[in-house]
């Protein structure tokens, strides 16, 4: 089975800036996909974690987070459709978090910001090493997901529900 890889803190505000389709292309002889510009890639061919993890940072010109799912784990959570009893509107966005491992412990769900007034970011479930949640479009958001590390205790990176759905339609295409 394929795996994923999530690039943590990437191509965001001018810092640890790359090219992720070059990297795809650097990393054609094990299949790999880029989905984005948020270093999201699927890896289609046989490779270890550890090998995969030792060539991404080999060709990257920074230091970065490096999570890496198996493809199933992302056909998984999709199937499970977390939103499923989520409104959809053009003011909230689904986004899913994932967390560098599992954590030792974890807050109770549901998680509000701010606790008092209009929330802007609900953390609604975690499901192993996926955060599922909705925030609403404002600035404020941005510092809410960067709390996430501190509530988990762990490194995090988070991607759309659009982003993680390209991921499963590329899983689902492998091997076609």
């Amino acid at each position: 089975m394929a795996l994923v890889v999530l690039l943590r803190g990437v191509n965001v505000g001018g810092h640890r800036t790359f090219r992720p389709a070059k990297l795809a292309e650097q990393l054609k002889h094990l299949d790999a996909v880029n989905i984005g510009a948020a270093g999201t890639f699927v890896i289609r061919r046989p490779v270890t974690r550890a090998q995969l993890r030792a060539e991404l940072a080999r060709r990257l010109p920074f230091n970065t987070e490096i999570m890496i799912c198996q493809g199933r784990e992302i056909l998984r959570i999709v199937a499970q459709n977390p939103f499923a009893d989520q409104p959809v509107r053009p003011d909230i966005v689904r986004f899913v978090s994932v967390l560098s491992k599992r954590p030792r412990s974890a807050p109770s769900t549901p998680i509000i910001f701010p606790p008092s007034g209009q929330w802007l970011l609900k953390i609604l479930e975690r499901d192993n090493r996926f955060v599922f949640g909705v925030y609403r479009r404002h600035m404020k958001v941005i510092s809410y997901l960067g709390t996430l590390d501190r509530i988990f205790g762990i490194p995090v990176t988070t991607r759309n529900w659009n982003t993680i759905t390209a991921i499963a339609r590329v899983l689902g295409n492998e091997g076609t």
